[in-house]
């Protein structure tokens, strides 16, 4: 029943939108894009993702409105159910100037007709925008032949997550790192039968680390040239037997398929957890914690493990579009909104937004550039959520001064990019904006996740697993398979 609910409501704002917003891929209503003020410049709204800061009280909001002389009033998306707070607010007109979209919430807006088309405003106000962004970012963020949203590249390819341990369990179980899923499992046993604890904890379906040994990576890879899902690898079915075999053995956390990521941190911090899913990302707040709990303690990474027959993987996440920054059609300040845009990537006014002065928030130190700490956490430690594009050249070094804005970020990070060599990326990386694919990416998503979580569980079983694989194609896979599969097949040509 709550499925139905869900899928009524999805339809009713599916509906409400596209009455809202007009056909798919025109303009705006005639005398609907008011022209840029001649006189004092209008305050902005703003709507960005999910962050746990107020972004109307940080220093770069500041440093924002005194270089580009704009106001701009920040909100942001709540972080559970962010995509229907987003339909929501697009279905009731909510006058937004500026939103920073995911590559699947751009496409859903940008095929129901939500979004302004941005050429001829990037024509008249966005010359810096066009000139610092690769050419084919813009092209491939076209739908219907026009542009609905400035991509916000991200500057470099990464190894985003491993698994972690105590390094103090490990000296007192008398193991090693395990290298391979054998050696990973009687870990895990042996967490369980000499600590009593929960052996391994997390909340991810897909854990690159342990399904790259059985082959499955990404979302979609090429199989002797052709796109498959992975729902589609055999080495999916394998992966999902361990993990339930695991889960079966007591060798899983029980509470996996209701876990969130605090949660997880928390019981692996407090030592009620041996193993954990992990990431240079949270590496700072996961290790403070610990350091309360279990002062000089240090965490041991768990690279990615080799499978029974030498495979080994990761995802190699970044180097594509990681936001599209839009004007939705409900905008009332759409010319004042792009010269704002505009204004933000002027190379002076864009490295000052992202890594601040010289010598005040930064220094260049044995030709790198550093952070001055603590002086760059205060003030532009928060930066990136107000990023909406890029000087992409210049944007490489200033990532990574601010990944070396905390040593444990940097340090974890740097241990985590020695999995590199083994890692792979989406072959639709570079996909641009899809009907189809935006459509129902969403849906089909979660369907998955749902499924694989279940199976881990065993409250679906394996005998079950091609009749699921049919379900997920006849809800929208094999259309979403055949778009991918036509926009690869001609990517290849060029």
């Amino acid at each position: 029943m709550k499925n139905v609910l869900k899928a009524s409501l999805a339809l009713t704002l599916s509906a409400a939108l596209l009455s809202a917003c007009g056909s798919k891929g025109g303009s705006s209503e005639a005398g609907s894009t008011p022209a840029a003020s001649d006189g004092p410049k209008p305050e902005l709204r703003q709507l960005g993702f999910a962050k746990n800061f107020d972004p109307n009280q940080d220093p770069t909001a500041k440093f924002l409105e005194e270089k580009t002389g704009y106001k701009v009033k920040y909100e942001a998306l709540p972080v559970e159910n962010a995509d229907d707070k987003l339909n929501l607010l697009m279905a009731n007109k909510e006058p937004y100037d500026i939103l920073k979209l995911s590559g699947s919430q751009y496409n859903r807006l940008a095929a129901q007709g939500a979004l302004e088309p941005l050429d001829d405003l990037l024509a008249k106000y966005g010359k810096t925008l066009k000139s610092v962004n690769l050419p084919e970012s813009f092209e491939n963020a076209k739908v219907d032949g026009k542009i609905y949203g400035i991509p916000e590249q991200h500057p470099k390819a990464f190894v985003g997550s491993s698994l972690a341990i105590q390094q103090g369990l490990l000296d007192e179980l008398g193991m090693k790192v395990p290298t391979t899923i054998d050696e990973f499992y009687n870990l895990l046993k042996a967490i369980k039968e000499k600590k009593g604890i929960v052996p391994f904890s997390g909340f991810e379906s897909i854990i690159p680390e342990i399904s790259g040994a059985f082959g499955v990576v990404t979302t979609w890879k090429d199989a002797n040239g052709k796109l498959i899902h992975r729902l589609d690898d055999p080495g999916m079915k394998e992966y999902l037997a361990f993990m339930n075999k695991l889960y079966t053995e007591g060798l899983m956390d029980p509470e996996w398929p209701v876990n969130k990521t605090a949660t997880v941190q928390q019981k692996f911090s407090t030592g009620k957890a041996g193993v954990i899913t992990y990431g240079w990302g949270i590496a700072p707040a996961v290790t403070a914690a610990l350091e309360k709990t279990t002062p000089g303690a240090k965490i041991t990474l768990i690279p990615a493990l080799k499978g029974k027959d030498g495979q080994v993987g990761n995802w190699l996440q970044g180097g594509g579009v990681s936001w599209y920054i839009a004007i939705p059609k409900s905008s009332k300040h759409k010319e004042d909104a792009m010269k704002y845009l505009d204004a933000k990537v002027q190379p002076d006014t864009f490295k000052e937004l992202a890594i601040g002065k010289e010598n005040e928030e930064y220094k260049t130190e044995n030709g790198k550039l550093v952070p001055i700490l603590p002086k760059f956490n205060e003030s532009r430690g928060n930066a990136d959520w107000f990023i909406t594009s890029t000087d992409v050249k210049a944007f490489k070094e200033y990532w990574l001064l601010r990944v070396r804005k905390d040593p444990i970020l940097y340090s974890t990070f740097e241990e985590i990019q020695k999995q590199e060599s083994v890692s792979k990326q989406d072959p639709t990386l570079m996909a641009p904006p899809l009907p189809v694919v935006g459509s129902n990416m969403q849906k089909l998503n979660k369907l998955e996740s749902d499924y694989i979580i279940k199976a881990f569980a065993g409250a679906e079983k394996l005998s079950g697993y091609d009749n699921f694989v049919q379900q997920w194609k006849s809800q929208g896979g094999n259309d979403v398979l055949k778009e991918l599969s036509d926009w690869y097949a001609s990517s290849k040509k060029k």
